[in-house]
């Protein structure tokens, strides 16, 4: 189950030549429609109500653990796809967030590589969601720093989550 497939492409570089990038398929569980205001994390529990709509369809890894204890986050970027929907898509990159003083990596996923401007778009998501947070996180009564450390490579996140055994996750550590 955590057996990764790894793909050659071409992606759009920052700098003008095209480099040769590695992109994992991953099995991804949408937990978050795009255009939805609910926020359930991948218990299925309503972790809040946010007054925008979400701008990616979000989900977890069900083969990965992350180090803040709950699956691996992972936003499918394309159209809207209904909750609980399965997909397998590439991991072209993540987002590393600090939430309540935990890491938390965000895979960012698509079909195709992802061009420098759409990854800058999502980085400043990211960089905004995490001010939210933290305001969130402040009425829950979480203690603890949130930040986004920026964008990093998929290869790097996934080395860092736990391989997940069928039946040994019952659940985030943390609330």
């Amino acid at each position: 189950m955590t057996e990764l497939k790894k793909t050659k492409t071409q992606s759009i570089s920052v700098n003008s030549a095209d480099r040769p990038e590695e992109a994992s398929l991953i099995e991804v569980i949408i937990e978050v429609p795009r255009g939805s205001f609910l926020k359930r994390g991948s218990t299925g529990k309503l972790d809040f109500i946010s007054p925008v709509p979400c701008p990616f369809n979000y989900g977890s890894v069900p083969a990965f653990i992350g180090l803040d204890g709950d699956l691996l986050d992972a936003v499918v970027l394309g159209p809207r796809l209904p909750l609980g929907a399965t997909v397998k898509v590439y991991a072209w990159g993540a987002i590393g967030l600090i939430d309540h003083g935990l890491h938390d990596d965000k895979l960012i996923c698509s079909h195709s590589p992802i061009p420098p401007w759409k990854r800058q778009l999502i980085l400043l998501f990211f960089v905004i969601y995490a001010k939210a947070k933290s305001l969130i996180n402040l009425v829950k009564g979480h203690k603890g720093h949130n930040s986004c450390e920026g964008w990093r490579d998929a290869a790097s996140a996934l080395d860092r989550a736990t391989p997940r055994a069928d039946g040994d996750w019952h659940g985030p550590t943390s609330s």
